[in-house]
């Protein structure tokens, strides 16, 4: 077993734990929940079908809480007998940082206070923007009263409570910077209190109860999970996302199938609700011309932004083959796989630099391009830890890493607001 984002083999007490962790908590929890299910076949449809038919885990540690969260979808017509589960392990223990907002990503900061406030045990349908995140939402004018939900507003930073049991679903959280507005989906995430005894320099003891997980078994098998109302025009679209899901969840998926489902006119929302965009124009052929002796470019997709210019979006795979990030302490950088992604969308830069090729598209496809942003779809969230790739990145001009999650999750949210 590795960890996710280096070379770095997980030590082995590490990964006895985890495997221990996983072990107590089929036990407890997901080998309970299978067997009311089978006993209660009327609740097969309605269940959170995440919680056992699991794309991925991730596991988060922390100094005082193991978390689990869960990607999948969120309906199924039957159980699956399908054993295993992937699971990517994140040891946040030492950071010295919030565990809150090391999980979403997001750094929160209120005028109001400075201090951290507890998160409540249960949160469902929480929408949670940063200070820019909601300057963005507003300049979006997006409907804050179209969904019932539990809204924060210059709301001070959260922190998980030590010693409690936390449950998020269906959480939205919002950022935003230069390239436009940022947004994390958390499906289902749960927090289990942990304590640390005897701690030296090389070993601790970690005590955690999952008699919480034992309870909650036929109240999960019980649950609903919140979808957009059947009545919602919204709601039709969910169809269209599940098969990009699928796509992007085969790995025999190909690029061009990606591109391809992308292009029909019924798929295209994905792209323009995804990365903010007015309409998307998929596959033109760019000729050189001051430099003829160039091979012609064509990007996957220009996006025509509100402004009435437009960028670029390249796709790659969603699994990537490779770590992606590699070298030592203070010494990372991106993987070979990853820079050789950045540096197939350099001839764009460098053809939109010309004033010819720039007025050629406008003339040719009345297509404003200059200075594009250069938008490289590629790998899941689980591919890239919150902190070490966003610092690498910066170093990157007019480029933005945008994982196949994070595009999925920037469409649906406009589901539900």
């Amino acid at each position: 077993m590795e960890h996710p984002h280096s070379n770095n083999k997980l030590p082995d007490k590490e990964k006895e734990f985890l495997m221990t962790f996983m072990q107590g908590v089929l036990e407890n929890y997901w080998g309970p929940l299978y067997k009311y299910l089978e006993k209660n076949k009327h609740l097969i449809k309605t269940f959170p079908a995440l919680l056992l038919e699991q794309e991925q885990l991730v596991v988060y540690v922390g100094r005082y809480h193991i978390g689990i969260e869960y990607f999948g979808k969120e309906r199924t017509t039957k159980l699956s007998s399908k054993q295993g589960r992937l699971t990517t392990y994140h040891d946040l223990a030492d950071t010295g940082k919030n565990l809150f907002e090391e999980i979403v990503g997001f750094k929160f900061e209120s005028t109001a206070m400075k201090e951290t406030m507890p998160l409540s045990p249960y949160s469902e349908d929480l929408v949670y923007p940063t200070n820019e995140g909601m300057d963005k939402l507003i300049e979006l004018n997006w409907n804050w009263s179209a969904q019932s939900a539990i809204i924060g507003f210059n709301h001070p930073g959260y922190h998980f409570q030590k010693g409690q049991f936390t449950r998020i679903v269906n959480a939205r959280f919002f950022d935003a910077d230069e390239n436009g507005l940022k947004t994390r989906h958390i499906k289902w995430l749960d927090l289990i209190p942990i304590e640390i005894h005897n701690e030296t320099e090389e070993t601790h003891e970690v005590r955690l109860s999952l008699e919480i997980l034992k309870k909650l078994v036929e109240y999960d098998a019980h649950f609903t999970y919140p979808l957009p109302s059947k009545d919602d025009y919204k709601f039709n679209k969910l169809p269209q996302i599940n098969r990009f899901i699928e796509l992007i969840g085969n790995k025999k998926t190909t690029e061009p199938q990606l591109t391809k489902f992308l292009e029909l006119p019924e798929n295209q929302f994905i792209l323009t609700m995804g990365i903010l965009s007015k309409k998307i124009l998929p596959q033109i052929l760019c000729e050189w011309q001051s430099e003829t002796e160039k091979d012609n470019i064509q990007p996957d997709f220009f996006i025509v932004r509100p402004n009435g210019f437009a960028d670029i979006v390249e796709f790659k795979l969603p699994d990537l083959k490779s770590k992606t990030i590699v070298g030592k302490s203070n010494r990372e950088t991106f993987s070979a796989e990853i820079n050789s992604y950045i540096s197939q969308t350099r001839v764009y830069k460098e053809y939109f630099e010309d004033p010819n090729n720039r007025k050629w598209i406008k003339d040719k496809f009345n297509l404003k391009v200059r200075h594009p942003k250069r938008f490289l779809v590629v790998g899941r969230r689980w591919n890239f830890s919150n902190d070490i790739w966003k610092e690498i990145i910066d170093d990157y001009k007019d480029i933005e890493i945008i994982t196949f999650d994070e595009l999925i999750d920037g469409v649906v949210a406009q589901f539900y607001m």
